[in-house]
This record gives C-alpha cells, structure tokens and sequence, in this order.
C-alpha cells in the first residue's frame, strides 16, 4: 500500500488518501457495501506526469505491480503469425518485401503521405483499403505514427474495415503509440471481445506504455460486458492513482459499470461526490436503480434530472416492464413522445413487451409501424418482440409472418414461435418448427424444450415428448428442470398414464414444486382418482405449496361426483387454513384503452349484462357438446 505523501497541498493530499483507499491487499474480501470513499479534487492532476507524482521509473509496467491487478485472470490476445507478414507485403501483389524494412531512426518522423490518407473515407471495401496501405509500404510511411494509427482506425473503428487486419498491422508496428494501443482497446470493446481488450491493456502495461483517459473509457465499457466488478475496482484505483477520475467519460464509465453490476450503493456514491453531472451520469443511476427494481428511486431521479434524452425515457420504460409494471411501462411510452422524443431500440423493445402482456394490439401494430417507418435496425431481439407480442395478442399468422420476415433468426426467435404456436392450439406445426430449427443449426435452449413438450402434451404425443426430454440431456447437454418434469408429468397424465406420472415424480433428482404435483392433480381430476388426488395435496401441504388453486382444483373434482360433503369439507379447510385462491384478471384492449376484469368485481355498471351474455354463451357452447370444464360455474360464484 502506497504511503501518505507529507505535502501540503491538499490536491495531492486528498489523492494520496483516496489511494491508500483503493490499495486493498485482497479485493476478495472486501465487502462492496462498505468500501470508504473520498472527493478527489483537481481536473489538472491528470495534466501532471504520473512518474513525478508517484516516483514510478517503469511507466505503465508500475501498475501490473499494485496489488489490486491480477494478471492471471485474463488469457493473453492471441498473438500474429510471422508468417501473416506476407500479407502486409504483398498486398497488391507488387510491393518489394523490402520496402516494408523499419525504417532507420533518422526516417522516424518522415512525413506521410497525408493525400493518400485522405482516400480512406472513400473506402468501400477491405480491398480499397489495402490498396491505400501499399501505397504507405511504397512511400516509406507505413510506420509513422499518424498514418498508423489513421489506417489502424479505419481498419479497426469503421463498418468497413476489418479489426483482425488491424491487429495484424498492430503487431508488427515497432512502436505503436497511446492513441494506437487505445485504438485496439477500443476496437475489441466495442466488437464485444472484451476478454481480448483487457489482454490488450495487460501487454500495454507490461511495455511500460502508461494509460490515459481514453484507455480507462474502453476498459470500463470491457468489464460492463463482463460483468467484472472486481476488475472493474482494480481499474478504479489505477484510474485515482494516475488522476483521470475527474473526466466526465471516466466518472460516467464507473457510474454505469457498478450500477450494470448490482453495485448501486457504489454507483450512487460516485454519482453524489460528481460535480460534472451530465445526462448520461442521470441515466446510468436510473438505469442501475430500474435493473435492481428499485423503480421509485428510479422514477424519483428521472423527474429530477435537467435534462433528458430518449435513452433516459428507454431505461425507466424496460424497467417497468422487466418488473412487471406494464401499464406504467406503457404510460411513459407515450408520455415520451408526447414530449418530442423518438423511441430508440431499447425503449421499443420494452413498449412491445408491455403490450404483449396487456394484450394492447392496437398499440402493438402502431409501434410496429414506427419500426417500418423509421428504418430501425430488425435485428433478432426487435422480431422476436415483436412476434410475442403478436402471438399473445391472438395473431399468430401476423406473427408467422414477422418470423418469416427476419433476415436472421436465433434460438430466442425460434422459441417464441413455438411457443405461439403452442399456445394457439397449433402444436403440430410448432413441433415442425423445431425440426425446422434443428435443421438451420439453432441449438434450442432450456425455455425451447418446454414449449416443445407443451406442445406434445396438447396433443397427446408420449412418445415424441419423452424422446425430446430425454435428447435434453443426451444431445444438447441440458440438465432437465422441475418445469420440464413438470410438463412430462402433464403429458403422461393427460394420456392417463397416471402410474408412470407418479413412478416419474417419485424418480425426479430434485424435490417436486407445485406446478409439478398441480399437474399430477390435474390429471387425477381428469380421470377421476379421487385417493391419488388427495395425496397430491397432502404433500403439497407438507410443502407448504398448497394454494388456493390446489384446494379449489381438488374441490372441483368432488364436486364433478357429486361428492358435496367432500366438497364443503375442502372450502371448510380452506377457511380455516385462510388459503384464497388469488382472483383471476383479464385485460383486453377496446378503442385504445386498457380494460381489466377482476374474478369476483362486481362494481361495473354493465355487470348483470355481462353476466346475462356469459350465461347465454355458455348454454349454446353446451348444447354443441363441449365439456362442462369450457365454462365452469366457478367464474359465477360470488
């Protein structure tokens, strides 16, 4: 740990303490709720040499010596070929290897070619590209450092270049500058390779090249896709060490990496001692706070911010809807842009998932528009929104054909298809969308293999559900859940196989949940064993699971008897236990606006209508033979 310098200006005093701080011998023990803080001041430290301030004689190789960096953690970049020179060479087949020598010290600084450069915005292509790089191996000016780092860019940052060539050109430079290293640093970041530019940072450091304000901005973004808390602190104490902790970019980095990692209390603690505040600095904290659900503090911060941009109003919107707050989702949806701001990916994504919930079609298909109209990127998380909110809204072919609309398609697409399809009582085609699947290469995840036996238990396939389940964990290497046994024991008992469900549950290599004995339940009320039916219950009540859904199901299964002693024996139960059953709600879009009905509400003014119409619906559906089950007298009871 660095010891306390004796200066007296307070600038180098206050830096000093905020390192002694950070210096933790062993971050791994180090609780990060109680981590100690202090206000370092000073935009001008960062103007100062480090090696001055700090006595360092190795540059950047002094902080691979802090005690805080662990080396260890990340596998080196891999390294160019010798070999691959002869494609720097030989780009345009005439270029004399020769030409491509070092350049002796006196030509260090020779000046490049500076029109040929400017022929890189023009570019199309990785060839255009190459061409231009001959012509600096021509002129002698390859290696110096503003054509370099030009060429590096371009190859590295832009859409038409090609990072692995820029690494390639990286690797055999003799010196590569700050402003180079931080090219590839980014480059990698940016491409989310982040493994390969912290590996990128560690080689920096060990050629004692020290880093600046840029370096920490890429590497901050790097451990934020990681999800690296503990380098993400390893970073922040080099950063205090060397005085970048006052850049806006910097302090918004940290900011947005502990609040990315569920370190809020760290990120607010940052964001009160910032005197630089800005909109991104607001953001990040609300976006910190709605990931954590904390959604009042969110919504607190986001009515005090200055200023806001569409990716504030996106943050606060995916919030409410990852929590469950869909209706507010959908409010401040609209409060956006009746304040003038253009709803960005994020914020679309999140709206769609309201609406899916909601059922607000309406709503759906105008967002929809909005994509087609303003010429959002349809990238594969955008369609399968779409194509769940489409299929939970009861248009399953508008949601087939989003799917058939995607340039690209992954496993989250796919199982959202088959799901949809599942659910719209067209199970067949939904177990040929995963064929379909298979056949394009999309492995199917843990969610695919339960819609997939879903859809087999609708339509009665034992056979075919038991070989998916047990090609999860033959084939895919997919450890079967408490949800998958629990559809295989809806499956088997639906077909009346209630012996093999029991024999399955008894064999399951983990403890059953409700949803797994409700199905075997479930299944004895459909086939009328009343004693396997009690147990069931039983042994949910042993487990503390038995709900009030479980109670009213067994009760329904006396009353399907006409066991009516049996029947008021289980309400009686149920009072004395005060187990409810938690009342069934329906929402529906009409004209625009969200209505919902609550089992049990009788306040609307329409009610006895409503009532009437129901009871009427279900005398017709009755007289074409469909099971009582249809509409059950449950849905009328007081």
């Amino acid at each position: 740990m660095m010891a306390a310098p004796t200066s007296s200006r307070p600038t180098t005093f206050y830096l000093s303490k905020v390192c002694q701080l950070f210096s933790f011998p062993s971050l791994n023990h180090i609780s990060l709720k109680s981590l100690p803080w202090k206000k370092v001041i000073g935009n001008g430290m960062a103007s100062m040499s480090a090696k001055a301030r700090f006595g360092w004689s190795k540059g950047g190789a002094g902080l691979l010596e802090s005690p805080t960096f662990d080396q260890s953690r990340f596998d080196p970049t891999p390294q160019a070929e010798e070999g691959d020179m002869g494609e720097l060479r030989d780009t345009r087949g005439a270029v004399s290897g020769d030409s491509y020598k070092v350049l002796p010290s006196d030509n260090k600084y020779l000046k490049s070619n500076k029109r040929t450069l400017s022929l890189l915005d023009q570019c199309l292509t990785m060839r255009n590209i190459k061409q231009i790089q001959s012509q600096l191996i021509v002129s002698g000016t390859l290696f110096d450092p503003f054509a370099a780092g030009k060429l590096i860019a371009f190859c590295a940052i832009s859409k038409r270049g090609d990072v692995s060539h820029a690494y390639l050109l990286f690797h055999h430079l003799p010196h590569p500058t700050t402003f180079i290293w931080n090219t590839m640093i980014r480059a990698f970041a940016e491409k989310k390779q982040p493994i390969k530019a912290i590996s990128l940072y560690k080689q920096m450091l060990e050629k004692s090249i020290l880093p600046n304000n840029y370096t920490f901005s890429f590497l901050l973004k790097a451990s934020v896709d990681l999800s690296d808390v503990l380098f993400g602190l390893q970073l922040h104490e080099q950063i205090i060490k060397l005085g970048w902790e006052s850049y806006d970019f910097v302090q918004n980095g940290l900011i947005h990496l502990y609040a990315t990692c569920n370190c809020v209390a760290l990120a607010r603690k940052l964001f009160d001692m910032s005197l630089n505040l800005d909109v991104i600095s607001w953001t990040a904290m609300i976006n910190g706070y709605a990931k954590s659900g904390e959604l009042e503090i969110a919504r607190r911060l986001f009515n005090e911010m200055p200023e806001r941009n569409a990716v504030s109003w996106s943050a606060l919107i995916t919030g409410y809807a990852q929590v469950g707050m869909f209706r507010e989702a959908l409010e401040l949806f609209n409060e956006m842009q009746l304040a003038g701001f253009q709803p960005n990916h994020a914020g679309i994504v999140g709206a769609l998932l309201a609406c899916a919930f909601l059922g607000a079609l309406d709503q759906g298909r105008w967002i929809h528009a909005y994509v087609n109209r303003s010429g959002m990127e349809f990238d594969t998380v955008l369609g399968t929104a779409l194509i769940d909110m489409y299929a939970k809204c009861g248009c399953i072919d508008t949601a087939l054909q989003v799917f058939n609309e995607m340039p690209e398609r992954d496993v989250f697409a796919f199982t959202s298809m088959i799901s949809g399809l599942a659910n719209h009582g067209q199970s067949a085609i939904a177990i040929k969308f995963f064929g379909k699947m298979q056949k394009e290469g999309i492995k199917p995840n843990e969610i695919t293999f339960i819609c997939v036996l879903s859809a087999c238990s609708r339509m009665g396939l034992v056979e075919e559900g038991m070989r998916f389940f047990e090609s999860m964990s033959a084939t895919y290497g997919i450890d079967p859940g408490v949800e998958h046994y629990g559809c295989l024991v809806d499956l088997l008992g639906r077909a009346g196989l209630l012996e093999e469900a029991k024999k399955l549950v008894r064999a399951m290599p983990m403890e059953p949940d409700s949803y797994v004995l409700g199905a075997l339940l479930n299944a004895c009320r459909m086939h009328g064993d009343f004693e396997v039916g009690k147990e069931m219950v039983e042994s949910l009540s042993r487990r503390s699971l038995d709900h009030g859904g479980v109670h009213v199901l067994l009760s329904n299964m006396y009353a399907s008897a006409n066991q009516w002693e049996d029947v008021a024996k289980v309400r009686k139960g149920m009072e004395e236990k005060k187990v409810r059953k938690v009342p069934g709600c329906s929402l529906i879009e009409v004209d625009g606006v969200i209505r919902e009905f609550v089992v049990g509400d009788w306040s609307h003014f329409l009610n006895e209508e409503a009532i009437f119409l129901l009871l009427g619906i279900d005398k017709q559906l009755k007289s074409l033979g469909l099971d009582d089950d249809f509409i059950s007298n449950e849905h009328f009871s007081l």
